[in-house]
């Protein structure tokens, strides 16, 4: 089981990368947006990860890793933030490519976002003071907000994808956070969560994949809509 959340993270990888040249696919005509949109990402994210480490909210388990690291992150960790949003943006494009019309509605898409926007707003109210919930929940309200209000249909072409890839994301994160392994390799402080998992794993990371993706997803689009103007 040594590297184990490296080889995930490349598993996951590994497959969307090489159908990305696929000649009715092409993802590899938007690494120009997309690479750009991680980046941005990953400058919110890296600091986010590197000051919960440190303080403890969470951690991860040197039996499932190479032992390299990078600013206190192994380097499975720094991956993960290029592969796995990889995998689910390629996903995003590809189910547009074959199914054009694969969006939800207006009305469905503005009922879905207030009643997420209520619950995690709920919710914070009895759990503002648990670290993972407050800044995943947050950052989620204020990304889909912006969203929502500014370019709705981009929310409403990506979440049906958001819904599709929770199929991987039980299968990849279940692992990660010990389903079917002997420890987890990537653990949690739960005085800074709700102590709510489905199976393994923390609520908030329902959320705070949410936030994460769409961070990329719009980032791309924009970037996207750029070079077309141009």
């Amino acid at each position: 089981m040594n590297n184990l959340y490296l080889w995930l993270t490349l598993g996951s990888f590994s497959i969307p990368f090489l159908f990305s040249f696929h000649p009715r696919l092409q993802f590899y005509k938007k690494w120009r947006s997309f690479f750009p949109a991680v980046a941005i990402m990953m400058a919110i994210f890296i600091p986010w990860d590197i000051v919960f480490t440190a303080n403890g909210f969470w951690g991860f388990n040197d039996a499932y890793l190479t032992g390299v690291y990078i600013f206190n992150l192994p380097i499975e960790e720094w991956l993960f933030f290029i592969c796995i949003p990889y995998a689910c943006i390629f996903t995003h494009y590809a189910l547009h490519e074959l199914f054009p019309k694969f969006s939800f509605s207006e009305k469905f898409t503005s009922v879905f976002y207030v009643l997420l926007t209520s619950t995690l707003i709920i919710l914070l109210w009895y759990y503002y003071n648990h670290w993972y919930t407050l800044t995943s929940f947050i950052y989620a309200i204020i990304v889909s907000g912006i969203v929502y209000n500014y370019r709705k249909k981009w929310l409403m072409d990506f979440l049906p994808t958001y819904f599709i890839i929770f199929i991987p994301f039980f299968l990849v994160n279940g692992t990660l956070t010990g389903t079917g392994i002997e420890d987890q390799v990537v653990w949690y402080n739960n005085a800074e969560n709700m102590h709510l998992r489905i199976f393994t794993i923390p609520i908030e990371d329902t959320i705070y994949n949410l936030g994460m993706l769409l961070t990329v997803f719009v980032g791309t689009e924009f970037f996207e809509n750029r070079y077309n103007k141009a």
